[in-house]
């Protein structure tokens, strides 16, 4: 599906750029750009999309996308609520791969930051293991100066680089080679998708969607994806139903219909099938034994 080319705002003054986010809709679409971006959630939860991976995401997460990887992160609706929306807090930095010079990277003690940068153009996500004082260091990365600023990015990069418990995001065959026209009905078919996901959504409701006939949706859908619209809204459902099974009290039946399965026996296969595991194995898996 076409990504949007995002031009990232450049501070003359520093060679990358360090921000922090506070509002949940900024450049919530479907975009890539040159930079690579290292993001840092400290609060905040709900879907990320990056290449051709659909997951989660949660406080805590730092994830690294590479260079031109599509990427789209959507909050959940809580965060939209007026007066009443939960905060959002994410520390945003972008870089080019060759900001410090090409002979830098050739460096031979910087092996293992090339090799990072190389696993990045699929995507990189930090397991629930990484150091919980990785996230503040690439905060303080925003509001530091001159070559220190520079040294905290380097530390951060390497502390990723050395971790033994990272995720490796879209698939390796993943490409994007889409038409610029297409990116407005990629964003309508993304933004109903997330909205409506729990229900269920007919291939003629979607198609409408896209202003497209069903036949000719289901033409489009696959040829500029790689999966059927089923499988994707799957997918959307199963990574809600991963963050319930993590956070929530609720059983697994009730998570599979409030995720938006009507059938709890293609809910399991499914989500073996994504996950590897079992609900209750996944579910196991991120609690410690009382």
């Amino acid at each position: 599906m076409k990504p949007q080319l995002l031009k990232v705002f450049k501070d003359e003054s520093n060679s990358f750029n360090a921000r922090r986010g506070t509002k949940p809709d900024v450049n919530n679409r479907w975009h890539f750009h040159p930079e690579l971006e290292l993001v840092y959630f400290k609060e905040g939860e709900g879907i990320q999309f990056i290449g051709d991976d659909i997951s989660t995401f949660s406080k805590g997460d730092v994830v690294l996308v590479g260079s031109n990887l599509p990427h789209y992160w959507q909050f959940n609706e809580e965060y939209f609520v007026a007066q009443t929306a939960d905060k959002v807090d994410v520390a945003v930095i972008h870089f080019n791969e060759l900001f410090w010079g090409e002979a830098f990277l050739n460096l031979p003690e910087n092996k293992p930051l090339r090799s990072l940068l190389e696993k990045s153009k699929r995507g990189i996500q930090l397991g629930a293991l990484h150091d919980p004082l990785l996230g503040t260091k690439v905060e303080q990365i925003i509001s530091l100066e001159g070559t220190r600023k520079v040294l905290a990015l380097i530390e951060v990069l390497l502390t990723l680089a050395e971790s033994k418990d990272i995720k490796l995001l879209a698939t390796v065959g993943f490409q994007h080679n889409f038409l610029e026209s297409e990116k407005d009905r990629i964003n309508a078919i993304y933004n109903y998708s997330i909205s409506n996901f729990r229900k269920k959504i007919t291939l003629e409701e979607i198609a409408e969607v896209a202003a497209m006939s069903p036949n000719s949706f289901c033409k489009f859908f696959k040829s500029r994806s790689r999966k059927t619209y089923s499988e994707f809204i799957n997918e959307i459902r199963i990574g809600h139903a991963c963050k319930l099974l993590i956070e929530s009290d609720y059983n697994i039946k009730e998570i599979c219909f409030q995720s938006g399965f009507n059938n709890f026996s293609s809910f399991h296969k499914f989500f073996k099938l994504l996950k590897g595991k079992s609900p209750l194995a996944y579910q196991k898996s991120f609690r410690k034994p009382s």
